[in-house]
């Protein structure tokens, strides 16, 4: 019987890694969740978060994909009216999957390389977390008029870097949790899931925080921005885990 359990470089594993991708494929175009380089660099991530860590962390990712297109779609036609979406129709591209999945990716290829695939799904997990709840902060709290600058909690217009409202910070947390949630269900440890759920929260601040103070002042670019707060929620959870400095 084919063992596709083990995480890793095993044939089990690369079985199921390799049709979850080819239902990546198909579903992102038959949905346009992606463009075509979108779909490319998504299946080529998911080729190695799956070899590297294991086809069920493919799906923790894939969960992060299909939720943040369907925040990204609600009320979509109000947000392009008011300029607040990044394409024309809601696909997502290439830059977009390396900006929130290159880093779980790494976290992947270290957690081969290392052999510790237990804390490496956490640390992918709060990595994944933050991704989400930025996402749903941004596509759900946009059009709440309640919005006001992290920085100074003064009002300020929907749609600027630094802003965040009411309705933004909740979508933020659903985020998180259901990526936490995802993870909880492959390995039951409610402590850790709570963490990443919390870590990945938070990391929606630093990103928020990030925004106002150097993106707006174009010492950061978005993807920028991105890299550094799922860089926060990686080390956070390493922290968390009590993992050695290297």
């Amino acid at each position: 019987m084919i063992d596709i359990w083990t995480p890793g470089l095993e044939a089990g594993n690369i079985g199921v890694t390799s049709f979850i991708v080819i239902a990546l494929i198909f579903f992102s175009t038959k949905f346009k969740v992606l463009d075509k380089n979108g779909v490319i660099a998504a299946a080529a991530l998911g080729l190695g978060v799956g070899a590297f860590g294991h086809w069920s962390w493919l799906i923790i990712l894939l969960s992060f994909l299909g939720s943040s297109h369907k925040a990204t779609k609600w009320r979509f036609d109000e947000k392009t009216k008011l300029g607040l979406c990044e394409s024309e129709d809601g696909h997502r591209g290439w830059t977009n999957v390396v900006a929130n999945g290159g880093l779980p990716g790494i976290v992947a290829l270290l957690s081969y390389i290392s052999g510790d695939h237990e804390n490496g799904l956490w640390m992918f997990t709060a990595a994944v977390a933050v991704a989400a709840a930025d996402t749903f902060a941004s596509e759900i709290g946009c059009l709440d008029n309640r919005v006001r600058m992290i920085t100074t909690m003064k009002p300020c217009k929907a749609g600027i870097n630094g802003g965040f409202s009411p309705n933004g910070q909740i979508a933020a947390a659903i985020g998180a949790i259901w990526v936490a949630a995802m993870a909880l269900i492959i390995e039951y440890n409610p402590m850790y899931a709570a963490a990443a759920a919390i870590i990945g929260w938070l990391g929606c601040q630093v990103d928020s925080l990030l925004g106002a103070l150097l993106e707006n002042r174009g010492y950061m670019t978005k993807d920028s921005v991105n890299f550094s707060a799922i860089s926060f929620g990686i080390l956070a959870m390493w922290w968390y885990l009590g993992m050695p400095v290297l």
